[in-house]
């Protein structure tokens, strides 16, 4: 530690204030004007800074609850689902009980104090404990020791980390947006290939190229895994693939009756036919046998290649298709009759051939540019992680942090 530093605990330098919920079913209790916050709201904050929140109180719902009202330029910490997420309240404000208000004396910086505890959110969830979801008690908090600099020094290093941070987060930003391009490019060229017409082309619907059909209406009984086979349902599809993540399994009995009316087999193509995913697909390349519910199946046949009807499905032209011919409950359906209607631009075995290999090699591309993308991404995570480490053990100097 640096001269002139001192360490101190949390509580020896801060109030810290504990939250709470007036009764939700007394109306008076409720939309007053005393702003009030959960975790919930903090995680869904995209500034350090919070003076609006989705819900508010009146006195008589603060006086009539545990809630506490604290003082501007508090420090808010989540303290369970999660712990970590973090603001500093531009104006009086209250919590539920799932956050901290740490109210810092006039010997620690505000900010200071926010940065510190940015840069322990691993040991802020170490502290907490609980069996259903961990929870970081005041008593916890309030133990966690801090580094104290003069006040005019710690208001130096918070100037510096402000400067090192917007640098890093416009960085951020620039990569983000160049990701969406990457993405963007891709899409449009997936739209100039299936938007051709003339000669060696025609339009088909896609019952005419292949057979077109469903999984099981019925619900089966789930057994373990060490008995079963996989079940899949239209969540397990994706864009990348199969995903036997949380899938349930069921008997073979069950399955045997199921599989008669999909027959799944290698190298069809598989359509989620409800909710948010709808419309993704995936080609079925594992050989392990499995039934399936909610999900299009598109049997291959010698007349078109997987790929280059995948393809297609994952184009502007067919996701507005889909958007277009959805209906039937709040998640959106698209039915077996609108999906063995589905138009396909379609062209002879061999330039569904060249389209394959022309879309793989962009597709090549557009993973590589995207992953190069992420790896600064995540360079630039770790940068600020070793910005706040020099901050809190004083190797941090008033030098330019270049991004």
């Amino acid at each position: 530690m640096r001269k002139g530093w001192s360490l101190k605990t949390i509580a020896a330098t801060s109030k810290i204030v504990s939250g709470g919920t007036p009764k939700t079913k007394i109306e008076e209790y409720w939309g007053g004007d005393i702003a009030w916050i959960t975790p919930a709201d903090l995680g869904k904050l995209n500034t350090r800074e919070v003076s609006l929140t989705r819900r508010t109180i009146t006195a008589e719902g603060l006086q009539k609850s545990s809630a506490k009202l604290f003082p501007a330029y508090s420090v808010i910490l989540s303290s369970r689902a999660p712990i970590g997420h973090l603001a500093i309240n531009t104006i009086p404000m209250a919590t539920n009980q799932g956050c901290r208000g740490i109210v810092s004396s006039e010997n620690l910086d505000n900010t200071f104090l926010y940065y510190f505890l940015k840069s322990n959110i691993k040991l802020l969830n170490e502290l907490g404990t609980g069996t259903t979801f961990k929870e970081l008690s005041t008593k916890a908090l309030g133990s966690v020791e801090i580094p104290i600099p003069p006040i005019q020094e710690q208001k130096q290093i918070v100037a510096i980390l402000d400067k090192a941070f917007t640098a890093i987060d416009q960085a951020k930003a620039n990569i983000k947006k160049n990701i969406v391009n990457a993405k963007e490019l891709f899409q449009s060229k997936l739209n100039a290939i299936f938007s051709q017409k003339g000669a060696g082309w025609e339009r088909k619907k896609l019952n005419e190229i292949c057979e077109v059909k469903d999984g099981t209406h019925n619900s089966p009984k789930y057994v373990g895994e060490e008995f079963g086979i996989p079940f899949v349902t239209q969540k397990n599809i994706l864009n990348s693939g199969i995903s036997f993540k949380n899938t349930k399994f069921i008997s073979e009995e069950d399955h045997n009756d199921f599989y008669r009316r999909s027959n799944v087999a290698n190298n069809d193509i598989l359509v989620s036919m409800i909710g948010a995913n709808r419309g993704m697909s995936c080609i079925v390349d594992d050989k392990r046998v499995f039934s399936i519910k909610n999900v299009g199946l598109i049997k291959s046949n010698e007349n078109y290649r997987a790929k280059f009807i995948l393809y297609f499905l994952k184009s502007p032209i067919a996701k507005k298709y889909v958007a277009e011919n959805s209906s039937g409950s709040a998640q959106g359906f698209i039915g077996l009759t609108k999906l063995r209607a589905f138009p396909i631009p379609f062209t002879n075995i061999e330039n569904q051939k060249k389209i394959e290999l022309l879309i793989e090699s962009l597709n090549d591309s557009i993973n590589t540019t995207v992953f190069n993308y992420t790896l600064k991404l995540n360079s630039l995570e770790e940068l600020k992680k070793s910005i706040l480490q020099k901050a809190f053990s004083g190797e941090l100097t008033q030098r330019e942090v270049v991004v």
